[in-house]
């Protein structure tokens, strides 16, 4: 398996060129397909860069509880990421992340 990627490491500059790429989710049902809709700063904080927020868009359907899943991109690597639904936007179910 694959090693995970350290997410203090990451900052809003690393999201920034894959706004509307794929990413894949591991959920309990199989992989959903999520697109990164939206990459924002969200203020100062601890974190070399700044906080930010992410927003993800997976197709409409059942939504999935807030928790931690494994998000994979081919350049960025796999993440574990603690998603929350936001609700219906960008023509689909919408979760957050945020990073500070």
């Amino acid at each position: 398996m694959a090693a995970t990627v350290n997410l203090a490491a990451l900052k809003i500059d690393d999201f920034r060129p894959h706004l509307e790429a794929v990413f894949n989710m591991q959920a309990a049902g199989g992989t959903l397909p999520l697109k990164l809709a939206k990459v924002d700063p969200v203020g100062d904080s601890g974190r070399a860069g700044g906080a930010f927020s992410l927003i993800f868009v997976a197709p409409k359907g059942p939504w999935l509880p807030q928790a931690i899943y494994p998000v994979d991109h081919p350049v960025l690597g796999t993440m574990e990421i603690f998603l929350v639904p936001v609700g219906p936007a960008f023509g689909g179910n919408s979760y957050q992340a945020i990073f500070t």
